[in-house]
Order: C-alpha cells, then structure tokens, then sequence
C-alpha cells in the first residue's frame, strides 16, 4: 500500500504493470484516471481498479492538491518506490538509462497512447520531462 499526493496540474506518466494489479482509492480532491479504453474523474471515496497489463494514468483533475492510497498486489512493487526515492536522494539521476533500468528491473512499461495529448490540454496538466 502506498499514498500517493498530487500536486495541481500533476500527471503520473502512462504505464503498465506487468506483475501486479493496482486498487486506487482518492483520499482528497479530485483524480483523473485512464486505464484502457475507461476514464474517469473521482472525488473523495471514489476508487478504480488497474489489471496488470492494462495502460494506464492518473492525474489531479481539480483546482486544489489531491491524495489517494493505492493497494499493488502481489507485493513486492513497493521496492520500486523505495529505490527510486533512493536514487533521487541526491537530485537527479547521472544517467539517462537510471530510470528505465530500474521501470525494467520491476516490470514496469512506459506508454505513449494517441489520447494523452487530449487529457493533458482538457484538464491544464504538466507532465513531467520526457512525456
């Protein structure tokens, strides 16, 4: 189980798990999701399940900063965070193969679906570098 904050305009790169299935559960605010062909905005209490192996994203869908709660199952993938945490301890990372080492190491898949454009421009997001 992780909890996850998302800052206003916030955008978690699309991506899939090829190990795990993930539960989300918004805590505060209001989160986007897309996974596969479903989107979808929820507010507080509202959650949404991701199969493994499904493309997926979410985002902060309103005005003030968001939070959920995610349970990843089986477990394991929490060991992704820790060592990405890790590797970000002392700002970026050196090498531009660090992340997708690491994304490859726990299963881990980027994407760059055809839709993306059009979630980020309806809802103001700024994705981070590199989506």
């Amino acid at each position: 189980m992780v909890e996850h904050p998302f800052p206003v305009g916030a955008l978690v790169p699309p991506h899939l798990h090829t190990r795990e299935d993930e539960y989300s559960i918004v805590l505060e605010g209001e989160i986007g999701f897309r996974s596969g062909d479903r989107e979808a905005v929820l507010g507080s209490g509202g959650y949404i399940t991701k199969p493994r192996g499904e493309l997926h994203t979410m985002w902060n869908a309103g005005p003030v900063p968001a939070r959920m709660i995610e349970i990843i199952s089986p477990a394991g993938f929490e060991h992704f965070f820790r060592e990405l945490a890790e590797m970000f301890a002392d700002g970026p990372p050196r090498t531009e193969d660090a992340i997708p080492a690491l994304a490859a190491k726990y299963g881990l898949r980027f994407g760059r679906p055809d839709w993306l454009p059009d979630v980020i421009s309806r809802f103001g997001l700024t994705p981070p570098p590199g989506v």
